[in-house]
């Protein structure tokens, strides 16, 4: 029998343990009236109250609570998703480049803080729905920082550390008839905490959806669609790659706003390729998101209709042509923000209803792009951002920043992470091809990320060139090459933060290789923002320059009470968070709480 063993968190090496391989998030029903209602039977939601323990290490957890026989139900009750520090437990933290415990404990890479690293175990029970009897059964984790260790009826499923893409464990072969107990422990920081010093409140918990969920026996499990314009964009082929477990047929159908343009048979049989050319598309871009419906009815070997797959398809080619960013043939220029999921309710587990608000407030103000500063957001982000017609730089869960930091005081750059190491590069290709997997098909992402503020060096290289062998349909973007330029090509563009318009101009004065993007500029703190002509100017005066993200797009405050029982919106400090950046997390052109446009906007 399998056990989890807790020393190995800090290995980074050890990232994930029986988890799933990544694949596409598209959905699928069992019939055409589930597809209507938005609801799959395939589907049962986790989500809501679960028993509760918290332990400021591992060593004041409780061994055994996975048994089945230890009685959980003295325990505290949490809410499923949720931060732990926004439900009582530890508390909010906000620090910008330094790593969290330092001050309070010596770590390391290759080691994690010991003395206080809190440990959030939770305990849910479920009876599997008459439907889902017979099938596989999965879990999905959506997201939980830092990582997680798993099991079922006592016994241990997996692991897996990676705060911000979906993990997935089969559950089949440890099911049990009537009540089953699912169990996790959450790690507040573990190996991969070394690559999230990301500039934002540190959270930790189960903050994302989980949900149960089984599959057909003849399911699509992974698909990839390729909608390209040829290049006088007067016709299109639409790519379909299908990975299935079973055997089957497929019946492809795509629709304009209901009106059946083409439907194609074929064979459904592990991997397989299709592609049919469509006229006279509609193209997608920020203007007019043209989408089109693409039908997936999916059929057993015997003929028996048991899936359909609804998958949004918008027709674009983004491309390099003469050294400048191009979509539709057309010089691009990026008027973005980068943004931060985040929510002064719910912290990085934002509802849909705050991330549409967010969406419309960006058209209403011509804010046409978004950089997912600095990890990939919920699926949910992508999915509208094709509809209201946003670009997207996808951003690989990666900043290493305080050992950058580091090394700039005491000259040892080879101590950065993850440079040029190579136990740190598995990690980080798993975390590109689990961002990558996720996302494909969502055409409003025209460009991958490898990261943010983590230097440079062979490994981000190797990031870079998987996204290429992945994917060239997209480009790819990396700031850190301009502070180390071993590794020229890991970025399609030259990037760099808060350059001054003059330093532009200065720049593409002596190389004119490849276009400029500012990822980060016009930081959005205090009384700022001033002088923003110079560049929305530069983007007509210089073609190379192709604009810029500001940072950034909302105040990361927290929802707090004062002594007398009065609410306020909290900045770094205000939790007693030791270290802290304090105010330096309130730099956005829309306010926290309600969401609304500062006088900066």
């Amino acid at each position: 029998m399998k056990q989890f063993d807790y020393t190995k968190i800090k290995d980074p090496l050890y990232f994930q343990e029986n988890r799933l391989h990544a694949h596409s998030d598209h959905l699928f029903y069992a019939s055409w009236e589930e597809m209507e209602e938005g609801t799959s039977s395939f589907v049962q939601s986790l989500n809501g109250l679960w028993k509760f323990h918290y332990a400021k290490n591992f060593g004041q957890t409780i061994p055994g609570f996975e048994q089945p026989d230890y009685d959980c139900s003295g325990w505290d009750d949490i809410r499923v998703p949720a931060h732990i520090q926004l439900e009582g437990y530890d508390q909010p933290q906000y620090v910008n480049t330094q790593y969290p415990w330092e001050g309070h404990e010596e770590a390391a890479p290759g080691g994690i803080p010991l003395r206080f690293n809190p440990v959030a175990s939770y305990v849910t029970h479920f009876t599997l729905p008459e439907q889902m009897w017979g099938r596989r059964i999965f879990v999905c984790f959506e997201g939980a920082e830092s990582a997680l260790a798993l099991w079922l009826n006592g016994q241990f499923v997996g692991y897996v550390s990676d705060s911000f893409t979906p993990s997935e464990f089969e559950l089949t072969e440890y099911i049990v008839p009537g009540e089953n107990k699912l169990c996790a422990q959450v790690f507040k920081w573990s190996a991969g905490s070394w690559c999230e010093d990301q500039d934002f409140f540190r959270f930790s918990g189960i903050f994302r959806d989980v949900t149960l969920f089984t599959v057909p026996e003849t399911h699509i499990r992974d698909l990839q669609i390729r909608a390209l314009p040829d290049e006088t964009l007067s016709k299109a082929k639409l790519q379909i790659t299908t990975q299935t477990w079973g055997t089957g047929k497929a019946v492809v159908s795509l629709l304009d706003h209901g009106r059946k343009l083409t439907s194609e048979e074929y064979i459904l049989d592990g991997e397989d390729h299709h592609a049919f050319w469509a006229d006279r598309p509609k193209l997608w871009n920020a203007e007019t998101p043209a989408l089109y419906d693409l039908c997936m009815e999916v059929y057993t070997s015997d003929g028996k209709l048991c899936e359909i797959i609804p998958q949004k398809v918008g027709f674009r080619r983004f491309e390099m042509k003469n050294t400048l960013m191009t979509l539709n043939g057309k010089r691009i220029v990026f008027k973005g923000v980068n943004r931060h999921e985040f929510s002064s309710v719910g912290g990085r587990h934002v509802t849909e209803e705050e991330l549409r608000k967010d969406l419309a407030t960006m058209k209403r103000n011509n804010i046409n792009a978004i950089r997912t500063s600095h990890y990939p957001n919920s699926s949910l982000l992508y999915r509208l951002c094709d509809e209201y017609g946003l670009y997207l730089i996808d951003e690989t869960n990666l900043e290493t920043r305080g050992t950058w930091d580091t090394a700039e005081q005491n000259g040892d750059y080879d101590a950065i992470i993850p440079r040029d190491r190579p136990e740190w590069l598995p990690m980080l290709l798993d975390r590109a091809n689990s961002m990558y997997q996720r996302d494909k098909n969502h055409p409003s992402i025209l460009i991958w990320s490898c990261g943010n503020e983590s230097f440079g060096g062979k490994d981000i290289f190797e990031l870079s060139q998987l996204f290429r062998r992945l994917d060239s349909t997209r480009l790819v973007h990396y700031e850190g090459v301009c502070h180390d330029r071993r590794y020229p090509a890991t970025s399609d563009m030259e990037s760099q933060m808060y350059p001054s318009a003059e330093a532009i101009r200065a720049f593409l004065k002596k190389d004119r290789s490849k276009p400029f993007l500012c990822c980060e500029y016009s930081h959005a703190m205090g009384n700022s923002c001033g002088a923003m002509h110079k560049y929305t100017d530069l983007t007509d005066e210089e073609p190379l320059y192709q604009g810029g993200f500001l940072w950034d797009y909302i105040d990361q405050s927290l929802y707090r009470k004062d002594h007398y029982g009065r609410e306020f919106l909290a900045y770094g400090g205000d939790f007693h968070d030791r270290p802290c950046d304090g105010n330096f997390s309130g730099n956005g052109i829309v306010y926290g709480g309600e969401r609304n446009p500062s006088p900066k906007m």
